[in-house]
């Protein structure tokens, strides 16, 4: 920054010059509370998610352990093991899918809102989209097929004294 200095004072020796700094040192300062308040919501975005997966696991794991006896019943009367998980694997992903849709389709809708907000990243990014609907079918795999697997190894019998 002295050879800026020098430069202007070869010309005019009275001219003051203060804070000088490069176009690139502007415009990055000019991006600091956007950057900032989007990393934010890059965190919240991220708990949020955490939550939802976590709600997600804990609705369809008690979902289905409210129908032990219900399993209890399926096995007693001949279902297969692999056949009654099977079952609710389907109906856990299939709310899944329900809620991957509605919720998909809300932040479509609601991406105009901070469009403004973001830079150089599309609000419409298939990646983000994708890997969230992934995560999110991973987890109602998980919560649905790890509590079937449970209540389809008792006995059918305690299965049907459980209340």
């Amino acid at each position: 920054m002295t050879e800026v200095s020098q430069a202007v004072w070869s010309v005019n020796p009275n001219l003051p010059i203060a804070h000088v700094r490069t176009l690139r040192e502007d415009y990055d300062k000019s991006l600091a509370r956007t950057s900032f308040t989007l990393v934010m919501l890059g965190i919240a975005g991220g708990m949020a998610l955490l939550l939802g997966l976590a709600g997600i696991y804990g609705v369809i794991a008690y979902s289905v352990s409210q129908r032990t006896r219900e399993i209890g019943i399926r096995i007693a009367l001949g279902a297969q093991h692999g056949t009654v998980r099977q079952m609710f694997v389907r109906h856990g992903l299939w709310l899944a899918a329900m809620g991957i849709a509605c919720g998909s389709t809300a932040a479509l809708l609601l991406t105009r809102l901070m469009a403004s907000m973001l830079f150089e990243v599309s609000p419409l990014d298939p990646l983000t989209y994708g890997g969230v609907a992934i995560g999110l079918g991973a987890a109602a795999l998980l919560a649905s097929y790890l509590p079937a697997v449970r209540a389809t190894a008792i006995d059918p019998m305690e299965a049907l004294r459980a209340e």
